[in-house]
């Protein structure tokens, strides 16, 4: 076999929804209010739908296991890396934390709250790093085995009013990038939503954040109503002397 015939070999998994539970995921550019409308929406289920607080899986990309943490750290915090490099270590967190943490939680039956999936990485690291959108989003699909969210909620927010926003202290590479960046960034997101209808509710980040809450609500009502009601609690962490 020869390498062209290799290169030929990496097989894009069919993208698809989780066969049990239910995944929905929060995009938008940093201090568009992801992390806050993920919070409001769980408190919401928990207190005011009575769902079990260990039914709820909320997490991020990167960061949403130990290796994600360090991976993290590298890409945010450290020094240059190349924009090649950059996608193949966002990939590399994004396989390890769909099949140790999201995987196992949705096989459940439960739900998994996502700050960032694999559109981030179509829109920072295709669009703004310059790469081919569709060559990310084929590695994505691939590192994370074809999983794709029920719903991706798009919190969209003006370039201006997130620089507005943003503690300018101690920022991170990406917040570093400058305008032109996050203003193509936020483009790509935009185009993403147009063209996948179906799965993208894009609401405007701006407005009060009750008044977002309101309408996060209503664009997941219908995939939680997937809701399997036999969820499976998480099996015992074994000691090491008892394997």
């Amino acid at each position: 076999m020869s390498i062209l015939d290799s290169a030929r070999g990496l097989r894009i998994p069919l993208p698809h929804p989780p066969h049990r539970g239910v995944f929905i995921s929060f995009e938008g550019g940093d201090g568009a209010g992801k992390t806050t409308q993920m919070a409001m929406l769980r408190n919401h289920l928990v207190t005011e739908r009575s769902v079990a607080e260990d039914l709820i899986l909320t997490t991020r990309e990167p960061g949403g296991t130990p290796l994600g943490v360090s991976i993290r750290r590298l890409l945010l915090h450290g020094e240059h890396v190349d924009p090649r490099a950059e996608a193949l270590l966002y990939a590399a967190d994004r396989a390890h934390h769909i099949a140790t943490v999201v995987r196992p939680h949705l096989a459940r039956g439960g739900l998994v709250l996502g700050d960032r999936y694999l559109d981030s990485s179509i829109a920072y690291q295709g669009a703004g790093r310059s790469l081919e959108p569709e060559e990310i989003g084929s590695l994505s699909l691939w590192a994370a085995d074809g999983l794709l969210p029920h719903r991706t909620i798009l919190l969209d927010v003006p370039t201006e009013t997130l620089d507005e926003r943003r503690d300018t202290t101690g920022q991170d590479r990406l917040e570093q990038a400058g305008a032109d960046f996050r203003a193509t960034v936020r483009q790509e997101f935009l185009d993403l939503a147009a063209a996948d209808p179906e799965r993208f509710a894009v609401i405007d980040g701006t407005q009060p954040r009750e008044e977002v809450h309101a309408q996060v609500l209503a664009a997941v009502a219908e995939v939680l109503g997937l809701f399997d009601p036999t969820f499976e609690p998480a099996p015992p962490t074994k000691h090491r002397d008892e394997q």
